[in-house]
């Protein structure tokens, strides 16, 4: 049975690949955007409180849909939601890390530029592989350890002298911005484990490859500092721009395909076999 990335076609896949791409540059300048603003801050809790409803009633919607009918929407409920108190229990874990994850969103974007945090995010990569690693016993192939630690460096020169925003006048703490895209980064890390968070990022994880994802995220940091630089009058420095240009090369290099190495391993075996006949 193919799988169903393989039975879509390629305007689709550049559809998510649009879409995700600008969800996420959408989302990181216009975070930035409203917690940099002159005026009365609203409080972070409210945002992702009010997030996660408008997550659970198209979640509901959607399920609404797929059932057909309002007896099997409540069956639905009854028998997944319910009737399965064991299953909810589970799912309140990664749900509390997200929640602590995306408040730390909040923050970071207080008090970074939304290029660097874009760029610094991006060790969520190498904290999950990782947790991988550690947790699951997986083992990464050597372009993804070169890659995660090409990744580290070019975050390292990112934050070792950050790009100053000149239109940005509120008073910001760049080390409480790094240490909550830590914590946020150790939550997706743990979280990426036990479930895919995001309605949108599931239908592009289906339907999308790594190399895909890889160039989503490298495009997306791109459209952040070009908005940046346009909104917040960005100073991008040659740290900054060999440190992204290392992250976006890592990102595409730890989603590359393991090359499978099977078939050669046979070969040299029969090879050998006839070496020893002869």
């Amino acid at each position: 049975m193919a799988a169903p990335r393989d039975n879509v076609t390629l305007l689709f896949k550049l559809y998510c690949l649009a879409v995700m791409t600008l969800m996420a540059a959408a989302y990181t300048i216009a975070l930035r955007y409203t917690r940099t603003s002159d005026k009365e801050l609203y409080f972070s809790t409210t945002a992702v409180c009010i997030t996660e409803v408008i997550k659970l009633l198209l979640s509901v919607g959607i399920l609404a849909k797929e059932t057909g009918s309002l007896g099997r929407f409540k069956a639905s409920l009854r028998e997944n939601v319910l009737g399965s108190p064991k299953e909810l229990l589970k799912l309140s874990v990664p749900s509390l890390v997200y929640a602590v994850q995306n408040n730390m969103a909040f923050l970071a974007l207080s008090n970074l530029d939304a290029a660097v945090y874009q760029v610094t995010y991006q060790l969520k990569i190498p904290c999950t592989a990782l947790c991988t690693v550690l947790m699951l016993n997986r083992t990464l192939s050597k372009l993804q350890w070169v890659s995660v630690f090409m990744l580290c460096a070019g975050v390292t020169l990112v934050q070792w002298k950050p790009a100053q925003a000149t239109k940005v006048v509120v008073e910001q703490n760049p080390l409480l911005g790094f240490g909550a895209i830590a914590i946020a980064v150790l939550c997706s890390g743990f979280a990426v484990l036990a479930s895919v968070g995001g309605l949108y990022t599931s239908v592009v994880v289906k339907y999308t490859d790594n190399i895909m994802k890889g160039f989503s995220a490298a495009a997306a940091i791109v459209l952040s500092t070009i908005a940046s630089v346009m909104l917040f009058g960005l100073q991008i420095t040659l740290t900054f721009a060999l440190g992204t240009l290392l992250v976006c090369v890592s990102i595409y290099l730890y989603g590359l395909p393991r090359q499978d190495t099977t078939h050669i391993q046979q070969g040299e075996t029969a090879s050998k076999e006839r070496v020893i006949g002869v």
